[in-house]
Parts: structure tokens; sequence; C-alpha cells
């Protein structure tokens, strides 16, 4: 099995599942760039896709005992009012982030993607948590962004470290929000044959 991410929340989640494969880890440069029109589940499925597609070139263009390997894509978006936000690009996108998640509710998509490598058989499903974040003032959004939490994440908040305390509540699959939803990818694996427990 081969997990198609440099995530290392993905890593951790993955780690908690006790699966019947050896698992390796391949990040991989993949375009994330999508059409406008396309919808919040289409694109965290389709982006996970294009990861688990790319860590499948790499993979059989240079290991010809790789034709077995199960390879897991994901990825993960915030949306806001129909505003999808993924990784900020810099502090100010990150405050311009928070400033309008803050003392709101926010949508958070996670799209996982199974792929076989020597059949090419796939499998994509995707997952949708509802965040609430609590009111936040001025300093406490430069506090936290000040400890650099924010600048690797969807939405730009973690809410598994700091970002925690930012949360008033979920309506959901708490592994979702931090970025793959342990259950979904249980049940997909299961389609394959692998055993999650």
């Amino acid at each position: 099995m081969l997990l198609a991410s440099a995530s290392p929340r993905r890593r951790q989640l993955l780690e908690q599942l006790a699966l019947s494969l050896p698992v390796r880890i391949q990040a991989t440069d993949t375009d994330e760039s999508t059409p406008s029109y396309w919808r919040p589940a289409e694109i965290v499925e389709q982006l996970a896709l294009r990861k688990a597609e790319a860590a499948r070139r790499a993979l059989l263009s240079g290991d010809a005992d790789a034709s077995g390997t199960l390879i897991i894509g994901a990825d993960t978006i915030v949306v806001h009012d129909d505003v999808v936000l993924g990784k900020p690009a810099d502090v100010l996108d990150a405050r311009w982030m928070l400033e309008r998640l803050q003392g709101s509710r926010h949508q958070v998509y996670s799209g996982i993607a199974l792929l076989h490598a020597s059949s090419g058989q796939t499998l994509m499903r995707h997952r949708a948590t509802s965040v609430t974040m609590k009111p936040l003032d001025a300093r406490l959004i430069e506090r936290y962004i000040a400890s650099g939490e924010p600048m690797d994440k969807a939405g730009s908040y973690g809410i598994q470290g700091l970002g925690a305390a930012l949360v008033d509540g979920i309506d959901g699959c708490y592994f979702n929000v931090v970025g793959m939803s342990l259950v979904l990818l249980s049940d997909m694996l299961s389609h394959y044959g692998v055993e999650t427990l």
C-alpha cells in the first residue's frame, strides 16, 4: 500500500488503522488547479485521484515489483459561503481566511481515491463535515498565525492542534476535518479486501 501524500496528518491517521498491508509514503507534485464550475465534492475526489495517479506513474516507472500496490490519494478543502479555501498562500491569505471563518459555520470536504497500480481500478469517495468556529478577535488571529500552524492547512487552521481552541463544534467526522475520514477509508479498503481491524 502507498499513501500519495506529504501530509504528516494523513500519515498519522493511517497509522491509527491496524492495516493488514505494509504502507509506504510518497509525496506527489500534482497540478491542483480546478475548473471554477466544479462542486466541492468533485474537487476533492478529482484532486485525490490526481495524486494517486501521479504516485502510480512514479511507482510503475521505477519499481517493477509494484504492480500489486494499492495507492491512496487524499485531498481536503474548506468551503465557506460557496468559496473554496485551500492552503493559504501567505500570512495575508491566512488572516483573510480566519477573519472570514470566525464566528460562522463552514464545511470541510475530504476526498479519497484508491487506485490499484496494476489494474487501474479506481474507487473515489468523499465526506463533508460542518464546523462552527467561535468568534475571534484580531489579536487571537494574529497570535494563531504567529504560531505557524495555519500555513500548511486548508482553511488556515488545524483542528488537531492549536486550532482546536478556535472551533466551537463540529457536525460529522472529526478525522475528515483533520484530513481523511478513517471510517470512509476503512469502508473503501474493504472493497479491495484490505482489513483495518
